[in-house]
C-alpha cells in the first residue's frame, strides 16, 4: 500500500473538530450553512425549549435528561483521557440521572455548557495530537452528534404527542 504524502495539518484538524463541536452545541450561526441538515440547531437551543417534565419523559427506554447527562459525562471523561487519565471509567454511571425537576434541569444544562466549554479549552491546550487523541476527538464529535440527534427525535416525538392531544 502506498504511503500518503499529504497530511492534515494539526491546526486545520483541531479547528475542524472544534467547529463541528461548536455547531453541535451552539448551532450554526444565523444565515450560514450547517454541518447538520437543520441549520441553527444545537444542544443548547434544543434543550432550552424543553421543560423538566418533558426532559424526564421516557422515550423507548430513555429520557432527554439521561442523554444529556450521558453526553456531559462523556465529554468530561474523554477530556480527562486526552490529558492523561488512565483509570477505568464506569460508563454506567453516566446513565444514572433520568428524571429532574425544573431546578435540576436548569443545573444540568448549565453543567453541560461548562463541560462543553472545558472541552474546547482542552482541545486548545493540546500540542501533540497523537493517534489516540485524534481518535478521541473524532469520537467526541460522533458521540455528541448521536446524542443530539436522539434528543432532537425525542423532542419531535413530544411535539407530535402534544399535537395529537391538544
Amino acid at each position: 500500500m502506498k504511503q500518503a504524502t499529504n497530511q492534515v495539518k494539526v491546526p486545520v484538524f483541531a479547528e475542524a473538530v472544534a467547529y463541528v463541536l461548536r455547531e453541535s452545541f451552539d448551532g450554526s450561526p444565523p444565515g450560514e450553512g450547517s454541518v447538520y441538515l437543520d441549520p441553527g440547531v444545537g444542544f443548547f437551543d434544543t434543550l432550552g425549549g424543553v421543560d423538566a417534565t418533558t426532559a424526564s419523559r421516557l422515550h423507548h427506554g430513555s429520557t432527554i435528561t439521561a442523554h444529556t447527562a450521558h453526553a456531559k459525562f462523556y465529554l468530561d471523561r474523554l477530556c480527562e483521557f486526552m490529558e492523561g487519565r488512565t483509570e477505568k471509567v464506569d460508563w454506567e454511571d453516566s446513565w444514572l440521572i433520568e428524571t429532574v425537576n425544573e431546578e435540576e434541569w436548569a443545573a444540568l444544562q448549565t453543567t453541560l455548557r461548562t463541560s462543553y466549554e472545558d472541552t474546547m479549552r482542552c482541545f486548545a491546550r493540546i500540542d501533540d495530537w497523537t493517534d489516540d487523541r485524534v481518535g478521541m476527538a473524532i469520537g467526541m464529535v460522533a458521540h455528541t452528534a448521536y446524542h443530539l440527534g436522539a434528543i432532537r427525535q425525542m423532542t419531535k416525538a413530544g411535539d407530535t404527542a402534544k399535537e395529537a392531544n391538544g
